[in-house]
C-alpha cells in the first residue's frame, strides 16, 4: 500500500483511530435489525449496501458494508493485505474533518465482513429532495447554500487534504442533507491504486485531471439545483447553458417548484458559474487545469462574495 505514504501519515493499527469507535459485528447486526433497514443496495467507493442503524446508546448512523469484505483473500492478494488496506482506508477517512463532508463514526470487523459507520443524514439525498414528488420542495436560499457548501467540501478534499488521495463523484445522490438541510458530501473514497505513486510527478497530473472532472460534475449539479431537472446522460442541460442565447431562457428553465420565489441576480450568478464549469469537457484545454475554465477555490470565493454582498444590501434596505 505504499511505504512512503504510510511513513508520511505515520499510520499504524487501530490504536491510531482515537476519534473512531470500534463496534462488534453483533452490535452492527442488532443496530440494523439484522441488516433489514436497507438504505442503498450497493455501489459507491465503499462498494457494499448501506443500512440505517440505531445503536443501544441512542446513536443513529448509516452502516455501509466495506467493499470486498467477503473476498479480501482473493481481491487483495491475501487476507493480511486486505486487512492492511482496510485499516489504511480507515485511518485516512478518520482524518477528514469538514462541516460539509459526512463524518466517519466507527467501524466493525468480523471474520468475513467489514463495516464503516457514518453519521446518518435525516433528510436523505439531495436527489430525493429535488425529485421526490412527495417531498417539500427546497427553497431558493437552501439551493444556493448547497451550491456553496459542496464547493467548499470539494476545495477541502482536493486542495487542503495532504496527501491528496481522496476521490468522490459529485452528483445529487452523493450529496446528503442533515436534519437542518445542511448539505454534506458522502461516499468519499481512497484512491488505492494511486497510493504507491503518491510521491511521483505523475500523481500530481492525475490530481489535476480529477480536479477538472470535478469542476465539470459540479457545474452539472448546479444546473440540477437551478432547474430541478435530472441531468441524465444526454447532456441536454449542459448544451442549454452553453448556447449563446441561454440568458434569454434562463427564467423559463428555473424549477417550477420554486413558485417564482428566487433572487434574479443570484440566479444569474449561479448559472454563470455552471456555464464556466461546463465550458470544457474534462481532458480538454482550459484555464483551470486539464479542461476546467475555472477552479473550485475561485468558485467558493466568488459565490461567498456574491452572497455576502447581496446580504449586506438587503440589510441596508431594511435599516
Amino acid at each position: 500500500m505504499g511505504d512512503c505514504l504510510r511513513r508520511r501519515l505515520c499510520l499504524g493499527g487501530t490504536r491510531d483511530l482515537p476519534f473512531v469507535r470500534r463496534f462488534t459485528p453483533r452490535e452492527i447486526e442488532a443496530a440494523t435489525k439484522g441488516f433489514t433497514a436497507v438504505l442503498e443496495a450497493g455501489g459507491g467507493p465503499h462498494g457494499g449496501a448501506a443500512y440505517r442503524a440505531r445503536f443501544a446508546g441512542g446513536l443513529v448512523a448509516t452502516v455501509r458494508r466495506a467493499a470486498g469484505s467477503r473476498d479480501d483473500h482473493r481481491q487483495q492478494g491475501g487476507a493480511g493485505n486486505g486487512k492492511a488496506a482496510f485499516y489504511l482506508e480507515l485511518q485516512l477517512l478518520a482524518r477528514l474533518n469538514h462541516r460539509h463532508v459526512v463524518r466517519l463514526r466507527g467501524f466493525a470487523e468480523g471474520h468475513r465482513a467489514r463495516f464503516l459507520v457514518f453519521d446518518h443524514m435525516e433528510n436523505r439525498s439531495l436527489k430525493e429532495c429535488l425529485h421526490d414528488p412527495l417531498r417539500t420542495p427546497l427553497d431558493w436560499r437552501t439551493r444556493l447554500q448547497v451550491a456553496i457548501d459542496i464547493a467548499a467540501a470539494l476545495e477541502y478534499l482536493y486542495y487542503f487534504c495532504d496527501p491528496l488521495v481522496f476521490h468522490v463523484s459529485v452528483d445529487s445522490g452523493n450529496v446528503l442533507m442533515d436534519a437542518n438541510f445542511v448539505a454534506k458530501l458522502s461516499n468519499v473514497g481512497v484512491v488505492s491504486d494511486d497510493l504507491k505513486r503518491a510521491t511521483t510527478e505523475s500523481f500530481q497530473d492525475q490530481v489535476e485531471q480529477r480536479r477538472a472532472g470535478l469542476v465539470f460534475q459540479y457545474g452539472v449539479l448546479v444546473l440540477e439545483l437551478v432547474t430541478g431537472q435530472s441531468p441524465g446522460g444526454d447532456g441536454e442541460l449542459v448544451r442549454w447553458v452553453q448556447e449563446p442565447g441561454f440568458a434569454g431562457s434562463m427564467h423559463r428553465m428555473v424549477d417550477a417548484d420554486l413558485g417564482g420565489v428566487y433572487d434574479a441576480r443570484e440566479l444569474r450568478d449561479l448559472v454563470n458559474v455552471a456555464r464556466l464549469c461546463t465550458r470544457h469537457e474534462p481532458g480538454g484545454g482550459g484555464g483551470g487545469g486539464d479542461g476546467a475554465a475555472v477552479s473550485i477555490p475561485r468558485i467558493v470565493r466568488y459565490l461567498q462574495g456574491k452572497v455576502e454582498r447581496l446580504g449586506g444590501e438587503a440589510r441596508s434596505r431594511c435599516g
